[in-house]
């Protein structure tokens, strides 16, 4: 298979990852550019932020039309990991690659774990409570917990700081986040989580450009462009199926690959 069509293929399941569910294409994304693309740890963590930068600005635009963003609880959120990302972005090139591809994949399964954790809210399900003061998106159900800034912010820094380092979005990470500390409902969650992906992205990018000088962006055009078709039609599938499958079939798929790394890291 050339490289072209696999890197199409392995756009559009990253581009489904995060229409759908609002993150998780990044921790797909890296495992794709190394062991089928042929790019290094570094390169791909790098490679992967650009892609998931560029989807998920694309897929925050259709989430935001819909109202499903909290632009408020969002930008908090955010703003509290721009420094751990640029901070993390600085310390990924100094980190040996094969304990590089262990952090990740030991993050991949423990987010896997969690997507599987009993009781966690479905899809469309509310969270109850009263709407975060001045964070109401016009059409959308006022079903949100009130932000307490103080828990955003300390999640927030420590998600900025796994975007950084991990070359990650965070949004496999960010959308639990969103739920249980801030307490947003699932599908505000997914669409804020792209606007917490697309900053952080953007700052641990700030501090990896000496690290795009090897990237083959042949690879990288076409990868990011079946993202982008993907994410639109990862949004249409997550408005068919429940959330709590979503996350599952994701979640498998999630162990399988952290598995495969791991073992691969350590032989």
């Amino acid at each position: 298979m050339s490289v072209l069509i696999l890197a199409l293929v392995a756009g559009a399941v990253v581009g489904l990852a995060l229409g759908g569910l609002g993150g998780g294409g990044s921790v797909l994304a890296v495992p794709a550019l190394i062991y089928l693309l042929g790019f290094t740890p570094v390169a791909a963590t790098t490679a992967s932020l650009i892609i998931v930068t560029l989807t998920s600005i694309s897929s925050l635009a259709a989430h935001a039309r819909d109202g499903n963003v909290r632009w408020r609880s969002g930008l908090l959120f955010a703003a509290a990991g721009i420094g751990p990302a640029m901070l993390g972005g600085l310390a990924a090139g100094h980190i040996p690659p094969t304990a590089l591809t262990i952090a990740f994949s030991v993050t991949a399964a423990l987010a896997a774990w969690r997507m599987l954790r009993p009781g966690r809210p479905a899809q469309d399900g509310p969270v109850q409570g009263s709407p975060a003061e001045g964070d109401a998106v016009q059409g959308s159900p006022a079903e949100d917990r009130p932000v307490r800034p103080p828990r955003a912010a300390g999640s927030g820094a420590g998600l900025g700081a796994v975007t950084g380092v991990l070359g990650v979005g965070g949004g496999f990470l960010a959308v639990p986040a969103l739920v249980g500390v801030l307490g947003l409902r699932m599908k505000t969650a997914v669409g804020t989580s792209l606007l917490v992906i697309v900053i952080n992205s953007l700052a641990a990018l700030a501090t990896r450009t000496g690290t795009a000088d090897g990237l083959d962006w042949a690879v990288i055009a076409p990868f990011t462009a079946a993202a982008i078709l993907g994410a639109w039609d990862g949004k249409r599938l997550a408005a068919k199926i429940s959330g709590n499958r979503l996350q599952h079939v994701f979640a498998y798929v999630l162990l399988a690959v952290a598995a495969f790394m791991l073992l691969d890291s350590l032989i």
